[in-house]
């Protein structure tokens, strides 16, 4: 599943991302599709462990991309660009949830383009929907607990 569930652009900057050595997790809905949750989602949540680092920033400028960081044109969060980037949100943390290393070490990998991807797993993505407890995370969890339960079970 995880080879078809993103696009050609989003597999280049997370294969630019891996050979960049920069740490970064997929996490958030995308994460749980490609564990197989049945979900839907229509951004791609990157949680990074330096967006100032060198290493992130020649990533990102390395697929032709720009890095916006917080704040600037009036209290926005971190974001990358151009247009085809965008569906890239980056997240600066995950309700519920430990520091980014302690969710780092417990990350899973997915192979992913030409990349091998640390990807937030199902029980810490239910852990951070739950601790969130907006509607739209509450109305997930029963996708993403089913998905659980079927990798249980395999």
């Amino acid at each position: 599943m995880a080879a078809n569930y993103l696009v050609r652009d989003e597999k280049r900057l997370l294969e630019a991302l891996t050979a960049h050595n920069v740490q970064f997790m997929i996490v958030g809905l995308t994460a749980a599709g490609l564990q197989g949750a049945n979900v839907v989602t229509d951004d791609v949540d990157l949680w990074v462990k330096d967006l100032g680092s060198s290493h992130f920033l020649a990533a990102i400028q390395s697929v032709g991309g720009f890095y916006i960081p917080p704040g600037v044109a009036g209290q926005n969060p971190p974001m990358i660009g151009p247009d085809q980037l965008k569906v890239f949100d980056l997240v600066t943390h995950m309700h519920g949830l430990g520091s980014f290393e302690d969710e780092f070490s417990r990350s899973v990998e997915i192979l992913i383009g030409g990349a091998t991807v640390k990807v937030l797993p199902l029980d810490r993505i239910i852990a951070s929907k739950e601790a969130a407890g907006r509607d739209k995370d509450r109305a997930a969890l029963p996708a993403l607990k089913a998905a659980l339960a079927m990798n249980q079970k395999q």
